[in-house]
């Protein structure tokens, strides 16, 4: 009853205006009394309306009253002063449905300053005060306010629960421990909190460490699109001097290429954006857990702790970096490559050539493309067509089956002599230019064939043109007994079991070629090609020998 008396005088003594204390308190003709000042500002507002009111009861008068000092209250105001009376709390220290509420305080309640976990109440500043004043209530475990206090009393026994049963995953009280939980993994809520705050610094570690990996793999996207723009540009520009060289007859096709490096330079560039801004969302994402798991580790309160910990959600699934492979910055380069082969072979290009300079740009492969293949089904999304060109094959092979077989024969074969035709070894390469990725396979009979990858300009005579003897081929020589991997003149035992069919993957950006062998399910590495530039977009297929 004191405490509610004590609240009336302020409310009584102070201003409705700047609700303080009066200050040089004046009572108006309606009986309400204002600080001088705020009275007098709020009429000097009214002033234009000729007509001035009480802002309490709304009276209003005419004219403007003469204001003139209560000195009874202002004597009154000044003694409460010395007795230590202040002004009723701002409305800011009262609780609101948002806040932890004293549970002392009576009537308009204010805002709690903590909650005791022992007496299981919230107290403000006032009420607080025997907490740190009085020598038992000194022992007591104050936290932050919490509307969450009854969760911490065991609703069996009405004690608070300070053990944690490992066994059942939940809190529980002391009597609970000996009770219905006896015999389970009990141990104090404070050491399951040390436990569980250790499992929780490990995965902040790790979500701080994939946060680092995240924005590295954004560095190198931002990096990548950067080349691809150069690459393109420079793409474009070689072209545009190539084709000026064409003059009119070679405008539609000029036009044509340089649309489609741009669209999937578009195209490109904007798939390394989507993932750039995926591994940003996930950084944001990241960062949000992160900091929801150091607001956790803070609090002071074990049992919210555990309560809250049991809840969290479980990360979102990372994204796989490992498809970020960066490459040597020469996307577009084969773009004017073969626009160079347009321009030398104008006649076949017009004919047939113009589908692999469409298919150049649109193969064009960067980080973001899909992962190499690891199965004969993922391989085979590659598969392409392959026949052999009778201009290049050796005379004593007999091709046949529509020129998708070779058979070393015992005489000569009636062809006409060309240029581009093996006249040392009996080889022979395929009609097609490859580029991209392509998969193909080679079935053999016989003691020997070697499947080989080459460049166009190999030569065509003498021990130099034998595939895998020099820096231009890459083979793979199958025997019935082993197998070994040629390039320049330099061999490699490979171990896997042989087969009667191997499969050849070309992945033509990347520089790299895969030999699978079909039987066991293996794949085997052929080469990772050396030099800068690409291999050569021609395969080519040495036939199995005679016996």
């Amino acid at each position: 009853m004191a405490q509610k008396g004590v609240q009336l005088d302020r409310e009584t003594f102070s201003c409705s205006i700047c609700l303080d204390l009066l200050k040089d308190p004046v009572t108006i003709p309606c009986g309400h009394s204002y600080c001088m000042n705020c009275i007098k500002t709020h009429w000097d507002e009214e002033d234009e309306k000729k007509v001035h009111s009480c802002p309490q009861c709304r009276q209003t008068f005419t004219p403007r009253p003469v204001l003139l000092k209560n000195t009874m209250l202002a004597v009154l105001v000044e003694e409460l002063k010395k007795t230590g009376l202040q002004a009723a709390p701002a409305d800011h220290c009262y609780a609101g449905p948002e806040d932890v509420a004293c549970d002392v305080c009576t009537g308009r309640k204010l805002k709690a300053l903590k909650s005791c976990l022992v007496c299981v109440v919230s107290y403000c500043e006032q009420h607080l005060q025997p907490h740190y004043d009085v020598a038992q209530l000194k022992k007591h475990k104050l936290v932050d306010p919490s509307n969450k206090l009854q969760e911490k009393i065991c609703s069996r026994h009405d004690e608070v629960m300070k053990m944690f049963c490992r066994t059942d995953q939940q809190c529980i009280c002391y009597l609970c421990s000996v009770d219905e939980h006896k015999g389970h993994d009990t141990v104090s809520a404070a050491a399951e909190r040390t436990e569980r705050q250790r499992e929780l610094e490990v995965s902040r570690q790790n979500i701080q460490q994939r946060i680092q990996d995240r924005e590295k793999d954004v560095k190198l996207l931002q990096q990548e699109v950067e080349a691809i723009n150069r690459s393109a540009d420079k793409a474009v520009e070689d072209s545009e001097k190539i084709f000026t060289e064409l003059m009119r007859l070679m405008e539609e096709r000029r036009c044509d290429v340089k649309q489609q490096v741009r669209s999937q330079q578009e195209s490109e560039v904007s798939g390394v954006k989507e993932l750039e801004e995926k591994l940003q969302q996930e950084i944001t994402e990241l960062k949000r857990k992160d900091a929801e798991l150091m607001k956790l580790s803070h609090t002071e309160d074990h049992t919210q702790f555990l309560h809250n910990y049991s809840s969290l959600s479980p990360l979102s699934e990372s994204t796989e970096s490992s498809s970020i492979n960066i490459r040597p910055l020469r996307y577009f380069e084969d773009v004017t490559a073969a626009v160079s082969e347009f321009r030398d072979k104008l006649q076949d290009v017009l004919r047939e050539k113009w589908t692999n300079i469409s298919q150049t740009v649109t193969d064009v492969d960067v980080l973001l493309s899909q992962p190499e293949p690891k199965t004969r089904a993922g391989f085979l999304k590659y598969s392409c067509g392959i026949t052999l060109d009778p201009n290049t094959a050796h005379t004593k092979l007999l091709l046949s089956e529509g020129n998708r077989k070779a058979t070393v024969m015992g005489k000569q074969q009636s062809y006409s002599s060309h240029p581009d035709r093996f006249t040392r070894r009996c080889q022979v390469l395929s009609r097609e230019s490859l580029t991209g990725r392509c998969y193909w396979e080679v079935e053999w009979r016989g003691e020997r064939v070697d499947v080989a990858v080459t460049y166009k300009n190999i030569s065509r005579a003498g021990d130099e043109s034998e595939f895998g003897y020099n820096d231009k081929s890459w083979i793979l020589d199958c025997r019935k007994t082993c197998y070994k991997f040629w390039f320049n003149n330099i061999s490699t035992p490979v171990s896997d079991p042989q087969s009667s069919r191997v499969g050849v993957y070309l992945d033509h950006s990347a520089g790299t070629v895969w030999g699978p062998v079909i039987s066991s399910g293996g794949y085997i590495c052929l080469s990772r090609n050396p030099h800068t530039e690409s291999p050569s977009a021609w395969s080519s297929i040495h036939p199995p020998r005679p016996a």
